[in-house]
């Protein structure tokens, strides 16, 4: 199968030039001025970005949480990543209390097997790491899952203490892996918690007030220093807020390996969404909350230069009614997550390109570049290279969408970004050579996506 993308302006993180593109046996074979083979499908992407396929480095399908599970899973969840240009997902699988790390991965791999239309890795979240099972990260690595998220957060159910934390770290380490770190300070949060719920204070918007930026800062302070003594990198997931930033910039610039993400929710989303009537604030309970809108620009700033390095999503839907609805008369219970794989790049790029704040470039490594060379994807991933895997993404840099619930293709009830217009529209897509969403339909089968055997963690610094 040979296909040629002609007329594009193919856009890399450090490229921008016009040329055609041809596709041979899901690679790309070769880039020029100008391509006349025979080809048994031709793309024109005139006007339009030719631009790596998005990867998404933190997702949640069908995830167990609060006496629920994530309504989206690996099929509807890989269809609406792909809708919004994402062509990798990296998901994470739970090691639960007394599970060994192989048979916890072999539950997500269940669970994804057959069902995903894109690419997809994992992460593993560890809970019971005693000494006896910290050699097991290493076959971890070996199987190409060369990262581990660890919490500071969710006591009795996720959280482990900082001696674990720092073996862990050290293991990883010293075995070209990453810690991925859930840094806020849970024991705290969980007493302020109490205090709010005995005083009565049981409205969606007490999850935010009980998760103070401080908690949150503390956390991402105490994981880089945990990392500074094991003697490796670690990377902070959905950090949040500016005092949590003033930490990684920190850091950074004393030459720490310190690296971290945001989310669309923390970019264009503030603390006024708790305060809608009734029981609407639910819908943008998460972890960490929405902050205040002043937070916004310094997480855009940490973009622009560098101090945060990758856009994700924290993907993890509950639907309003029914799920959210757990915690109608106890914030606490409300199932922690939103939406948003669908809409990361036209959001990234309608708030970063289109305004002004960033470059094309740093979109590109945002949204999928950095986290390819972070979390061992890196150059089959990420980029637009003879060699490289056909994961492109022809991209309308001038059309403009509004999203909405009643068009999305999430497997859930509500949209964190109903009625928001973004200029930045995603138009066709090929996973490895395929095309899976042609001008905005999907035309591809559930279960053509691919385990990705990942590399060593690498540092982009």
């Amino acid at each position: 199968m040979k296909t040629v993308i002609r007329n594009g302006r193919i856009v890399t993180a450090v490229d921008d030039y016009n040329a055609d593109i041809l596709i041979e046996d899901g690679k790309v074979a070769m880039i020029a001025k100008a391509i006349d083979a025979e080809a048994d499908k031709v793309i024109d992407a005139k006007g339009r970005l030719v631009i790596p396929g998005g990867i998404d480095p933190h997702t949640h399908m069908d995830l167990p949480f609060g006496g629920t599970s994530s309504s989206d899973n690996f099929e509807t969840g890989t269809i609406a990543a792909a809708h919004g240009g994402t062509t990798t997902i990296i998901d994470f699988a739970v090691q639960y209390k007394g599970q060994e790390l192989n048979e916890a991965l072999d539950v997500w791999f269940a669970k994804a097997e057959g069902r995903t239309s894109i690419d997809y890795g994992f992460h593993l979240i560890c809970t019971d790491l005693p000494d006896s099972r910290l050699p097991q990260m290493k076959s971890m690595i070996d199987q190409g899952v060369s990262s581990f998220k660890l919490f500071m957060a969710y006591p009795g159910v996720f959280l482990v203490d900082d001696a674990t934390i720092y073996k862990a770290m050290q293991v990883a380490g010293a075995n070209g892996g990453l810690i991925c770190m859930h840094a806020e300070n849970g024991v705290v949060i969980d007493a302020i918690v109490k205090q709010a719920l005995a005083e009565g204070k049981t409205a969606p918007k007490y999850h935010a007030l009980t998760r103070p930026t401080k908690a949150e800062a503390e956390g991402v302070h105490r994981a880089i220093a945990l990392a500074e003594i094991a003697g490796t990198s670690v990377y902070i997931v959905h950090l949040s807020n500016s005092d949590s930033l003033e930490e990684v910039t920190r850091a950074r610039d004393n030459g720490t390996p310190a690296y971290a993400e945001t989310c669309p929710q923390y970019l264009f989303l503030d603390y006024s969404v708790y305060e809608q009537p009734g029981f609407e604030g639910a819908k943008w309970v998460m972890t960490p909350p929405i902050r205040e809108k002043w937070h916004q620009e310094k997480l855009w700033r940490g973009l622009k230069f560098n101090d945060l390095q990758v856009v994700s999503t924290d993907h993890c839907p509950f639907c309003f009614k029914e799920q959210k609805e757990l915690g109608l008369n106890d914030f606490s219970k409300i199932p922690n997550g939103g939406p948003g794989v669908e809409h990361r790049m036209s959001l990234v790029y309608n708030g970063g390109v289109a305004q002004g704040r960033i470059s094309v470039n740093r979109f590109v490594e945002i949204t999928s570049t950095a986290a390819a060379k972070i979390f061992g994807l890196f150059p089959r991933k990420g980029t637009i290279a003879v060699g490289s895997d056909a994961d492109i993404v022809i991209f309308d840099p001038d059309e403009e969408m509004t999203i909405s619930a009643k068009t999305h293709h999430m497997n859930v009830d509500y949209s964190c970004y109903e009625g928001m217009k973004v200029r930045g529209v995603t138009k066709t897509v090929l996973s490895r050579g395929d095309v899976v969403i042609e001008e905005g339909k999907y035309v591809a089968k559930p279960g053509r996506g691919q385990f990705l055997k990942r590399g060593l963690a690498f540092s982009p610094r």
